[in-house]
């Protein structure tokens, strides 16, 4: 009776009256601590495999030193520190040919804000090699025609070209047909309205430019007046 009385009262839950403390990381500790953990075990697998490597090398090469793991450790990490050291060459050089091109950040440097491309210079940019690659397209077709460019972007012989823009619009250029290759400075197409009043324009003789479309029209009407 004394025996199951002594068992129900140590399976009944009781409230703990005091106990260890207990320390919890912040998040970016515990951060910082998977950032070292993750190197340390890279650093020490990296070292295992040039250790390995090298004992496979001595099997061919008998008169190459023996190379402990502790050895292979040591150099990994002077092949690390001079790795870095030429990094931070490279880094200093091109800080010297571009002198502001970096700023300090905390611990660290990084580029300038007013040096990295915005959004609208990439979108930019990625219009013109559209433009490009249909410049590209319409002078090969020239060379297969004797200099002349499709009377129409319509014509089935032309289903090769990509007259669609940039985007998912579905529109393609306004192209201007009938002219021959390096024979005027005509406009010979340029971007539709959806890109407003500055667009890109493909000339005759095989200038892009970023034009208002006031000055295509100019130029268009300009040519078109004998």
């Amino acid at each position: 009776m004394r025996k199951s009385a002594g068992v129900v009262v140590l399976l009944m839950p009781a409230v703990a009256l005091a106990g260890m403390p207990h320390f919890l990381l912040t998040e970016l500790a515990e951060e910082r601590l998977e950032a070292i953990s993750f190197f340390i075990a890279l650093y020490v697998l990296v070292s295992a495999g040039v250790w390995g490597l090298w004992r496979r090398l001595r099997r061919d090469v008998p008169r190459l030193p023996q190379l402990t793991f502790g050895a292979s450790l040591s150099m990994v990490f002077l092949i690390g520190l001079a790795l870095q050291l030429v990094l931070s060459m490279i880094a200093g050089g091109r800080e010297l040919m571009t002198p502001g091109a970096w700023e300090k950040r905390g611990v660290t440097h990084r580029i300038a804000p007013t040096l990295l491309p915005s959004d609208t210079e990439l979108v930019l940019q990625a219009r013109r090699q559209r433009l490009d690659e249909l410049r590209g397209a319409l002078w090969a077709y020239a060379a297969e025609h004797g200099r002349m460019f499709p009377a129409t972007d319509t014509g089935p012989e032309t289903h090769t070209i990509r007259w669609k823009v940039l985007g998912d619009s579905g529109l393609h250029f306004i192209y201007v047909g009938g002219q021959q290759a390096d024979a005027s400075s005509m406009p010979l197409a340029y971007e539709p309205g959806i890109f407003g009043r500055e667009r890109w324009v493909l000339f005759a003789n095989g200038d892009i430019q970023y034009l208002p479309i006031d000055a295509i029209h100019r130029a268009l009407t300009a040519e078109a007046t004998p």
